[in-house]
């Protein structure tokens, strides 16, 4: 037989679109020609693919050989069709069943020694071949990512000729199967973080608020007065991912070619950004469409430290995420969507020196340059903050008292972390999703208000001078407050405590 035809997946953004990989064999003087918009990596795979056959002790086809990746018009880029182009010339030649290739699908990378190596992007060519009904062939490295997935049929080999027995005999590669360990266990994160915050009731209180509806909250302060520590301490608050929102955030770093964690991968992840980082680096982009820290953070939390020490620009390009949970990158020759639905903890100072307010008059900053200074948070990236908190200087005298004991600290942390998953369930049950994911219809059927209410919310927007959106994320809040406390209607004392977080915005002189 001179034409075979093998299925592998490419990678394009967060999914995985089929690839056939087809090749004839011709007479004519020997060559190899890869057609279908293959990029540099997979031109390349020609002297992989030949030196791997021959080392392998197998015949490499002394003919014209064409190789088409269909479709024509997806990119392919990286050495993740090695195996299959292989593969595809084994079958080709005669030298592998034909009919062994219509149900499987292949993935890996070629050693010039025949062995294989890993390949990024293997979690969501996992999904597609289970949809597909079909079995996935991969290297023995990325035989991690296979426990996560239910039903997936997938084996893996650390060398071609197990490939090539397989295909065969049906016997030479290990089956990889599914870690119900991984989906039922997921290591606790420990209370240090939150244990080490002396004082700050307002802010650990706070912290509470938005873990159980993973509302974005930012903190103001001068400098030590624990606003990273905060942070940081956050993500001890947060519940286990469900195993849907877990797949998603492991397929993030399969194509992102970071190491997934089989006890801790249902752990929301947790990126801390410098400052320094351009406007690609935090949504996604670049030659190769890779994506940025606000997908890296999908179903997680995305700290930025320093937060008017970002560009600008940069900031400004967090508005779309923050608003539609998900970000379009547009290029010359490209277009995707990555998914972007993180929380996002922010810290600043409220100065260039840090001592804005201070009543000890520390600050040495002019008006107009702490005026400059504020004016990078723009009036709509601030009103997509639903929490701003006020993170002050605590006295010496309680910065050095005794700390508790550590068992009465992992109580205080267990108690808060059940009250949080009970909160969230109770917003689950109710609509569906988190209080922060509310559109405005839902909003009105479950944010409904008393007269007092109604009437404490005017003033508020008066005062405070709200916007429409910053109006809805203090209902949002309210809501929550209240789910924590196990209330069905909202209280004045909900709604104040939720008006009180807005307040702080007076602090940027920004929709105040």
């Amino acid at each position: 037989m001179s034409l075979a035809v093998v299925y592998t997946r490419a990678n394009v953004g967060v999914d995985a679109p089929l690839v056939t990989v087809e090749t004839h064999l011709a007479n004519g003087l020997p060559s190899l020609t890869i057609v279908g918009l293959p990029e540099t990596a997979v031109r390349e795979s020609r002297e992989r693919v030949r030196c791997a056959i021959l080392n392998a002790n197998l015949e490499f086809p002394a003919r014209r050989i064409t190789i088409n990746l269909a479709p024509a018009d997806l990119p392919k880029s990286g050495g993740r069709f090695d195996l299959a182009i292989a593969i595809s010339i084994l079958a080709a030649s005669g030298q592998l069943p034909a009919q062994r290739l219509a149900d499987v699908e292949i993935l890996g990378e070629l050693a010039l020694t025949g062995e294989l190596r890993s390949v990024q992007g293997v979690l969501p060519a996992l999904l597609a071949a289970r949809d597909a009904g079909r079995q996935l062939l991969l290297p023995r490295g990325n035989q991690v990512e296979t426990s996560l997935v239910r039903d997936v049929q997938a084996f893996s080999a650390e060398h071609l000729l197990q490939v090539f027995q397989y295909l065969q005999t049906g016997t030479g590669m290990q089956a990889c199967c599914y870690d119900e360990l991984a989906h039922g266990h997921s290591v606790l994160p420990g209370s240090e973080r939150f244990a080490q915050i002396k004082g700050q009731r307002h802010a650990k209180r706070a912290l509470c608020v938005a873990a159980a509806a993973r509302h974005n909250i930012l903190l103001i302060g001068p400098p030590g007065t624990g606003k990273t520590m905060l942070a940081n301490a956050l993500t001890e608050l947060l519940p286990p991912l469900t195993e849907k929102e877990a797949l998603e955030a492991a397929a993030i770093k399969s194509i992102s070619g970071q190491v997934i964690d089989a006890l801790q991968w249902r752990r929301p992840v947790f990126r801390s950004p410098h400052h320094t980082a351009t406007s690609v680096a935090l949504v996604g982009g670049g030659k190769q469409a890779s994506p940025g820290e606000v997908t890296l953070a999908h179903r997680g939390l995305l700290f930025l430290d320093e937060l008017t020490e970002f560009r600008r620009s940069a900031l400004e390009g967090l508005r779309e995420p923050l608003e539609s949970a998900a970000i379009t990158v547009s290029r010359a020759n490209y277009r995707l969507q990555f998914p972007a639905d993180f929380q996002l903890v922010a810290a600043m100072n409220p100065c260039p020196c840090g001592y804005y307010g201070d009543p000890q008059g520390r600050c040495s900053c002019p008006p107009e340059r702490v005026q400059r200074y504020l004016e990078k948070i723009s009036g709509p990236l601030l009103d997509r903050i639903d929490l701003i908190v006020e993170v002050p200087r605590i006295p010496h005298d309680e910065l050095r008292s005794r700390p508790a004991s550590t068992d009465a600290d992992e109580a205080e942390v267990a108690a808060l972390r059940e009250s949080i998953q009970v909160c969230r369930a109770r917003q689950l049950e109710r609509s569906g999703q988190l209080n922060s994911e509310l559109d405005i219809r839902e909003l009105d059927r479950v944010c409904a208000l008393s007269p007092d209410c109604e009437a404490l919310l005017q003033r508020a927007v008066k005062s405070l001078g709200l916007s429409a959106r910053a109006c809805h994320r203090v209902l949002k809040i309210a809501r929550t407050i209240a789910d924590l406390e196990q209330r069905e209607e909202i209280l004045v004392a909900d709604l104040s405590e939720a008006i009180a977080y807005r307040r702080h915005a007076r602090l940027l002189k920004v929709g105040a």
